[in-house]
């Protein structure tokens, strides 16, 4: 099997690396030398342009894009369409608003390009190894993709969601249900830093992972953070936001669904961006754990 990957980034290279460890030839590209450079030795075959990354692969082509949703998406795939042939499929791995990835699908379909929306979750580690995606597309052309996910996510971690759009818009609720489970976690750390007893994070988080209901990947982020800064006191507690949560609750008001945790989880994290807390630095720290998403050093 053979993919092309535009965009080296955390996630693109991991990717790469993945496709690699399951005899997937890979062609990519990205506009920083250095970044082709590196994954060269790993491996792949680096190019210097989306015209030669198209060209070096044999029709009818797989290309991922995974670059910043946005912009960057919108005019990679517009270049795509310039040098791409007819029957030729465009996977758009990154976080792109599921009303774009819409208009991709129809922009792909008037050149004859399939185009599919793949929620791609798991960080950097899942992006490396046993990832998980959600995809979104013709469900036609669904089985010429199918190979590839099943050789990189972790069993019974892709899922086929239905047509152009909703595997983005899967991906968007989950980033708002990840908002709130990120919130109560540093909420209780929170309390607990409050309180009159001298908890140990690190102990408290290992605990809380072994055996009890809050046991989760998160819960293990929060114990290697702590590991590595007790009190997490070298970091600001700003909590940035990539979009998705304010997508997810703008689209629970159009659907009157009441999403008070979301929400919630949502303005906290404008909030952080006026004022330190300790909520907002164990949030930050799980976002650079799963995603290495940067944080703010003090």
């Amino acid at each position: 099997m053979q993919v092309g990957m535009i965009g080296l980034g955390k996630m693109g290279r991991n990717l790469v690396k993945n496709m690699l460890d399951h005899d997937i030839e890979v062609v990519a590209f990205d506009l920083d030398p250095s970044a082709r450079q590196a994954v060269s030795t790993d491996g792949a075959q680096a190019v210097a342009s989306v015209a030669a990354l198209v060209a070096a692969l044999d029709a009818p082509r797989i290309i991922w894009v995974m670059v910043p949703a946005g912009k960057p998406t919108q005019a990679t795939l517009e270049d795509l369409t310039q040098v791409m042939a007819a029957d030729d499929v465009v996977i758009d791995g990154g976080n792109s608003y599921y009303k774009d990835s819409v208009e991709h699908y129809n922009l792909l379909k008037a050149k004859g390009i399939h185009f599919f929306d793949v929620g791609t979750s798991g960080g950097m580690s899942g992006a490396r190894q046993n990832g998980n995606f959600m995809i979104g597309g013709n469900a036609a052309y669904f089985s010429r993709i199918e190979p590839l996910f099943k050789a990189i996510a972790a069993p019974d971690g892709y899922l086929y969601t239905g047509p152009a759009g909703s595997g983005h818009y899967l991906k968007m609720v989950h980033n708002g249900i990840e908002y709130g489970m990120m919130q109560a976690i540093g909420e209780g750390f929170e309390v607990l830093a409050k309180s009159q007893y001298d908890y140990d994070n690190e102990a408290v988080a290992k605990v809380w992972n072994n055996g009890s209901v809050v046991r989760s990947w998160l819960m293990e982020l929060a114990e290697s953070a702590f590991h590595k800064d007790a009190n997490l006191d070298s970091i600001k507690g700003i909590m940035h936001s990539s979009g998705e949560g304010a997508w997810t609750v703008e689209e629970a008001i159009r659907l009157h669904v009441a999403t008070p945790v979301i929400s919630s989880a949502l303005m906290m994290r404008y909030r952080s961006e006026a004022a330190d807390t300790v909520t907002g630095q164990v949030v930050a720290a799980l976002r650079n754990g799963f995603g290495g998403h940067d944080v703010d050093p003090k």
